[in-house]
């Protein structure tokens, strides 16, 4: 029996919650994707989406699971070229 991506998709995600919430942790890794269940605030979000010391284009979600953009970080690649 094949499974579809969405359903693949929201099990993953309920399993990362779950793992989680049984280790107690908030910030972490569950598959190799980074996640953040704190609350977000303004120092981690420039942190996360634009900071220019940081040579990573992909960076952890400011809040929930998986990766956001850092816009300063892929810009200079960009100027690069």
């Amino acid at each position: 029996m094949a499974m579809s991506g969405g359903v693949l998709a929201v099990l993953v995600v309920v399993g990362a919650v779950a793992f989680g919430a049984t280790r107690r942790q908030k910030v972490g890794t569950y598959l190799g994707i980074p996640y953040d269940w704190r609350a977000p605030t303004w120092s981690v979000l420039k942190e996360r989406i634009w900071n220019p010391d940081d040579p990573r284009v992909l960076t952890p979600k400011v809040f929930g699971w998986g990766w956001s953009i850092n816009f300063a970080a892929l810009l200079g690649r960009l100027r690069r070229r």
